[in-house]
């Protein structure tokens, strides 16, 4: 696989992804829902930190937040430069289809979250209890404080489990409870085909 075709696979997910976050955030207030069915949902919230809104703050409590989401900014940064350099050298050395659309699944979706990270406190206006505008006269933040837009929500099950069921017996638990983007759809993929087909993507691969 070419590195331009790499390149083409990276900008349409690049595209769908922030078309679809500037849509959500430009036509819905924080936490507003459209229910397209009972098993899916697109729920607008916003994550300031990292997976499932752990922040680093969170770990290391003498860190502020302000402090905690740069660092974590600067960090997917310094993380994508790794990956781009990973996908080059796998374009380079003629390794596995399969590896290289993986890679590049993975740099997508670091990069899309990463344009959130970095612009979208300038560039929009909070969503509290209203919608935001695009380039309003003052943002929600500065550059590099900005929050990932998410809107995608399966909750496909939620009850409680049967006592018998290992650990969370008698629980409540809800399947699939997250909310995510196509940036973290195509990170997830990218992981997951690494994973599930390791042999076939590192085959040729040294």
């Amino acid at each position: 696989m070419s590195l331009k075709k790499a390149s083409l696979l990276i900008i349409a997910i690049l595209i769908i992804d922030q078309i679809s976050k500037i849509y959500i955030k430009t036509h819905y207030a924080l936490d507003d829902k459209t229910v397209v069915f009972d098993w899916f949902q697109i729920v607008f919230v916003e994550n300031e930190g990292m997976a499932w809104g752990a922040k680093i703050s969170d770990v290391f409590g003498f860190v502020s937040d302000a402090t905690a989401k740069l660092i974590l900014t600067f960090f997917r940064i310094f993380a994508l430069c790794f990956i781009g350099i990973w996908l080059y050298r796998a374009v380079a050395s003629q390794s596995s289809r399969l590896l290289i659309v993986a890679v590049s699944l993975i740099f997508a979706g670091a990069l899309g979250n990463i344009i959130d990270s970095v612009f979208y406190g300038v560039v929009f206006e909070d969503s509290y209890g209203h919608v935001s505008s695009f380039l309003p006269e003052k943002g929600y933040a500065t550059f590099f404080h900005g929050k990932v837009v998410d809107m995608l929500h399966f909750p496909i099950w939620k009850g409680f489990l049967p006592e018998w069921f290992p650990f969370f017996g008698g629980k409540y638990f809800a399947f699939f409870e997250p909310v995510f983007n196509v940036a973290d759809i195509a990170i997830s993929t990218g992981i997951g085909i690494l994973i599930v087909f390791n042999k076939r993507a590192f085959g040729n691969h040294r």
